[in-house]
């Protein structure tokens, strides 16, 4: 069960670390874009999240403080929704796609967080360098 809750690790940060990489490869692209979206501080907010992105990936694969790394992972994407996807101000066609991208980066925040729980609950999870930062 180990190996399957590790691919299962592994399968859910992939977004999270591309799209981590992505804001660092392609700062300025993705910067423009926030502007666009009007997000505060749009520069800052694309390194920051994506190193977070980036940093919380490593941690939950490689199961190093795995807990933490969950909470960066739904720490960084929690204000996506709200800042890039606010498809109640949107018409047609673009209020339909920023809701189907509002509603899946909501479901991120949720499983991000439910792993952080994971992690915390069962502490031997298997496949992990260390334990749990944070204890129940």
């Amino acid at each position: 069960m180990d190996v399957v809750v590790l691919i299962a690790r592994i399968l859910f940060v992939f977004i999270f670390a591309a799209s981590g990489i992505g804001h660092l490869m392609a700062t300025e692209a993705m910067t423009g874009y926030a502007q666009y979206k009007k997000v505060p501080a749009a520069k800052l907010s694309v390194i920051v999240s994506g190193l977070l992105m980036i940093v919380g990936s490593l941690s939950v694969v490689l199961g190093i403080w795995g807990d933490l790394g969950a909470l960066l992972l739904a720490v960084s994407i929690a204000p996506i929704p709200f800042l890039m996807h606010r498809y109640w101000a949107e018409e047609g066609e673009a209020k339909m796609n920023e809701q189907v991208q509002f509603n899946k980066t909501v479901s991120l925040v949720g499983g991000a967080i439910l792993l952080f729980a994971l992690f915390v609950l069962v502490p031997d999870l298997g496949l992990t360098i260390t334990e749990p930062l944070f204890n129940v």
